[in-house]
């Protein structure tokens, strides 16, 4: 049975990937086709094709890995005639599909395509970039350069481009807020969960052997709540009628009352009951800030007497005021980028985890096979609730989301904020050419970056190999 509730955890994840993939998609897709772009692939996936169909002029379908997604839409690397036409050559034409057309309109009125001076490349490049530009416009029909990428204004260019990224936005938005609003955080209850049957002073436990640390010794002093005979579930209403609504309160109310009898109001059974009780001192141990034990310089058990009345709370799940939910989303945001900022980082940690003794960081990056596995030790597991479950995995996928969100704004091709970036830098320049009355105020020769946009692909397709072998040879394991 673990085994299954694994394989379905793995499942899970993949269907949730998978679905944020096909709307990121989407969100290129729908302005591309609104704004008369001619769509040729819609991909949710790389690698081998499972299934596709083709509706009208476009080709949908799901492929094999699911590793990202992307539309085809021709024009992504513009022919060189539009990229080099200039003020004088286009007629008074200040709009893209207006520079476009002049620039095929004088193509078609000369015996030969006009040429720009070459600038000195290594002839690798020039074929690659030759070859770049003839695929992403092999699909353009004479009459249809209008209907390209390159053709659409710099506010269409960018609609097109943050159309994707801004759906993961939203859409891990509204995973956390399913999360946080619709079935809460946990948080611990007055609802008792368990019953010290005796109270031991905390260095005379740290002495004790392992076997005899979580039972009771002849001659150990039992609790006040083991002699007044709470049971588990029951609730704490009050304790020296004082009101309590959660377990803090409970928790500093208990530890001021040291060698106190006070009245204990519990509800059990949906019925309300009076115990008197005396509150025993006992020596517990001092934790940090951190939540760790504190020790002095000899490295003893820093120690303190507190009230105790010998019960551990439970847990429930309660929802976050909705005025808490825009800081908890920037809050998360926050962490996002600062984990994104600091990927480098992380990425040599990743190496030396791969090629040292060194352990695995549980806070550390992890690939799709990490989260897969993440996912399925979540279902299996039988130290969470279903409940928590659903929280622990509804807050992977909407941090997923939003990390998907930010990866692709980074300004570089092929992702969506190198498109954006390029899209603003010709958007500027042609401003600045149209007002001087002179110069290039064609569409930017974005097959010029290929050589950037390459090592930017080798660089992410070695972070996937990394990653997909440290998450194999040395998983992050939630729990042991």
């Amino acid at each position: 049975m673990s085994g299954l509730l694994y394989a379905l955890g793995i499942v899970l994840i993949l269907i949730g990937v998978s679905i944020s993939i096909a709307l990121h998609e989407l969100g290129h897709l729908i302005p591309a086709k609104k704004f008369g772009v001619k769509v040729t692939h819609y991909m949710v996936g790389f690698g081998p094709t499972l299934f596709s169909r083709r509706r009208g002029e476009t080709e949908y379908g799901i492929k094999a890995l699911p590793l990202g997604g992307f539309i085809a839409m021709p024009g992504m690397y513009p022919p060189t005639y539009a990229t080099h036409a200039t003020v004088e050559q286009a007629h008074g034409a200040s709009d893209a599909s207006g520079i476009v057309t002049a620039a095929v309109e004088g193509t078609e009125d000369s015996e030969s395509e006009p040429t720009a001076p070459r600038r000195r490349r290594a002839r690798l490049f020039e074929r690659t970039m030759a070859d770049a530009r003839d695929y992403s416009n092999q699909s353009i029909e004479p009459g249809e350069e209008h209907r390209t990428f390159y053709a659409l204004s710099v506010p269409k260019r960018l609609a097109v481009m943050f159309g994707g990224p801004v759906v993961n936005l939203l859409l891990g938005i509204l995973i956390l807020g399913i999360m946080l609003l619709g079935v809460g955080v946990p948080t611990l209850s007055t609802t008792v969960a368990n019953v010290s049957e005796c109270a031991v002073p905390a260095k005379e436990m740290a002495e004790r052997a392992p076997d005899e640390q979580d039972r009771c010794l002849p001659g150990d002093q039992a609790t006040p709540a083991a002699e007044v005979g709470i049971t588990p579930g029951d609730r704490i209403v009050s304790i020296d009628g004082t009101p309590m609504e959660t377990w803090d309160d409970v928790s500093a109310e208990i530890r001021g009352l040291a060698d106190e009898r006070v009245d204990i109001v519990i509800e059990r059974d949906g019925e309300e009951m009076t115990i008197p009780v005396t509150i025993i001192a006992a020596e517990r141990p001092v934790y940090t800030a951190e939540g760790e034990l504190q020790r002095d310089d000899s490295g003893e058990l820093v120690t303190e007497s507190v009230g105790f009345f010998g019960v551990g709370p439970d847990r429930e799940y309660r929802p976050i005021p909705v005025t808490e939910f825009p800081g908890q989303i920037g809050s998360a945001l926050g962490n996002t980028f600062t984990a994104l900022v600091t990927l480098p980082v992380k990425l040599v940690d990743i190496v030396q985890v791969a090629t040292t003794d060194r352990g695995r960081d549980p806070e550390g990056i992890m690939g799709m096979v990490g989260v897969g596995r993440v996912a399925g030790e979540i279902v299996s597991t039988g130290q969470i609730d279903v409940t928590g479950k659903v929280v622990t995995g509804l807050g992977l996928l909407g941090s997923l989301n939003l990390f998907l969100f930010a990866f692709n704004m980074i300004p570089l091709l092929p992702l969506d904020g190198g498109h954006i970036a390029v899209a603003l830098y010709e958007g500027a320049r042609r401003r600045i050419n149209l007002a001087r009355g002179r110069g290039v105020i064609g569409p930017f020769d974005t097959a010029r970056l290929l050589p950037l946009t390459y090592v930017v692909v080798g660089l992410m397709l070695c972070m996937t190999v990394l990653l997909v072998y440290v998450d194999i040879v040395k998983p992050v394991v939630l729990f042991q």
